[in-house]
């Protein structure tokens, strides 16, 4: 299955007020394995970025001064999105951006639900974790994946910090298979996969090291101010 993680930045919120896509990063997922392709183009929207947008990408109208427009750049962009499954976190915010992109292009590719399914991995995240917080800070956190680079929105590193936890979230790190051959892994997306490695019956004993007199006194040392600092020291019951 061939699958692009997507995340575009816009100079607004509402492109039913005019607002424009001013950035597009794609990450490529073949059969749940990033293949190093992608996609990243920044866009002259011919508008201005609004103060509030530009506070939380960092974009500014100079930078953007001598990009190419949307028109210049669809045809590339589509042909590395055409059939695959976009992953898209908060779906209808980017792909309505696309659309109406797509409209103001002359609306010769019709919308983006013509040449792609789409994944709202948003909705997953609620599924998974109900009441909990499911931007991607939260859930870079909840799985343990480095967004220390995120100071401020991008599309691209946030495209590739969106694949990480996508693949995370459906399915963990799946490619560790304690010692199976990779030929044999029964992973699929949303699926746990679990694989079971048998010891040797005959294995030599673990060596069992027994602590010094000095060693038990330091621990002992150890649990008492773990007790006195939080009144509660299961080692000592």
């Amino acid at each position: 299955m061939r699958q692009i993680v997507l995340d575009t930045e816009t100079t607004g919120l509402e492109p039913s007020q005019g607002h424009r896509i001013i950035e597009i990063g794609c990450v490529e997922l073949v059969d749940r394995k990033l293949t190093g392709r992608h996609y990243h183009q920044y866009i002259q929207p011919q508008r201005e970025v609004d103060e509030g947008a530009m506070e939380v990408h960092g974009i500014t109208n100079e930078f953007l001064l001598d990009k190419p427009l949307f028109s210049q750049i669809v045809d590339e962009f589509m042909t590395f999105v055409k059939g695959a499954e976009l992953v898209i976190h908060n779906a209808p915010f980017d792909i309505g951006f696309l659309d109406h992109e797509l409209r103001l292009d002359g609306g010769r590719y019709g919308s983006m639900a013509d040449h792609c399914s789409v994944v709202d991995s948003l909705v997953m995240a609620r599924q998974k974790h109900p009441g909990a917080k499911n931007n991607l800070d939260a859930l870079c956190k909840r799985y343990m994946v480095d967004n220390s680079q995120r100071d401020l929105h991008g599309a691209l590193l946030d495209a590739e910090i969106l694949a990480d936890v996508y693949l995370m979230m459906t399915g963990g790190q799946t490619d560790l298979m304690l010692g199976q051959d990779q030929s044999e892994s029964t992973e699929s997306q949303g699926a746990d996969v679990t694989a079971i490695r048998r010891l040797d019956a005959n294995r030599p004993a673990l060596a069992v090291i027994q602590p010094s007199a000095e060693e038990m006194e330091l621990h002992s040392r150890k649990l008492e101010e773990i007790q006195k600092a939080s009144g509660d020291c299961l080692w000592l019951k």
